[in-house]
């Protein structure tokens, strides 16, 4: 299966507490078939929270892509097609950031695997 982590997912893999977290979403990994992605959007913002001083992953930001590619989760860069691609139906939220995980998981055929309860019953979304 093909998937886009969402930010939180992904600071918890980056912060080495997702299998304590999110147990089912950790099992997923273990499939065979799990090939994950890693949203340049997420990490924009990642990089906003950490200089307004509201989050601390862990991990220089510097590091973070590299680090998740060499755990084997791909990055997956803003596309034109997927700030122009419509998602319906609409997500229960405003975030800017959630809007685009989900138009990228339309465009690219992922799931996006996510805690969030404003997205967790979006048909893109992976119920885990």
């Amino acid at each position: 299966m093909r998937v886009l982590l969402d930010t939180q997912i992904a600071l918890a893999l980056i912060q080495g507490s997702l299998a304590e977290r999110y147990p089912a979403v950790a099992r997923g990994f273990d499939e065979p078939s799990f090939s994950g992605f890693f949203s340049v959007a997420s990490l924009w913002e990642i990089a906003i929270k950490i200089r307004l001083r509201k989050l601390d992953p862990g991990m220089d930001l510097e590091e973070i892509a590299g680090y998740l590619e060499a755990i084997g989760i791909g990055t997956l860069a803003i596309e034109v097609d997927h700030v122009t691609t419509g998602v319906e139906p609409e997500p229960g939220t405003r975030d800017p950031f959630d809007r685009l995980l989900l138009a990228q998981c339309k465009a690219e055929d992922l799931k996006l695997v996510t805690v969030d309860r404003a997205l967790t019953r979006h048909p893109l979304a992976l119920t885990v």
